[in-house]
């Protein structure tokens, strides 16, 4: 609120001596402006060669092995070796089987 409020009263102070000289500048502006646009648009089509990152997602796809992962912890193991608990990565693979 403040801050329109001042805004409203810095435009009112210099309105008179601001409006003149502002037209004559734009005027100038958009001439120079317009020829560099076309210019770069012609890069734009460079953009196509993002489709390469289309390999990325097929490797995501490998990530649902990670589930098979809760297998490893059975159940009976840890009931039959209390103590191998500690060691659940490497009990499973020989003793799970």
């Amino acid at each position: 609120m403040k801050n329109g409020m001042a805004a409203r009263q810095l435009l009112q102070l210099p309105k008179p001596t601001a409006l003149p000289p502002m037209p004559t500048i734009p005027s100038t502006l958009p001439q120079p402006t317009l020829p560099p646009l076309p210019s770069a648009a012609g890069a734009i089509p460079t953009i196509p060669s993002l489709p390469t990152l289309q390999p990325l997602p097929s490797a995501i796809p490998t990530m649902p092995t990670i589930p098979s992962m809760p297998k490893v912890s059975l159940p009976p193991l840890p009931s039959g070796f209390p103590t191998m608990p500690s060691i659940p990565g490497l009990t499973p693979a020989g003793p799970g089987n």
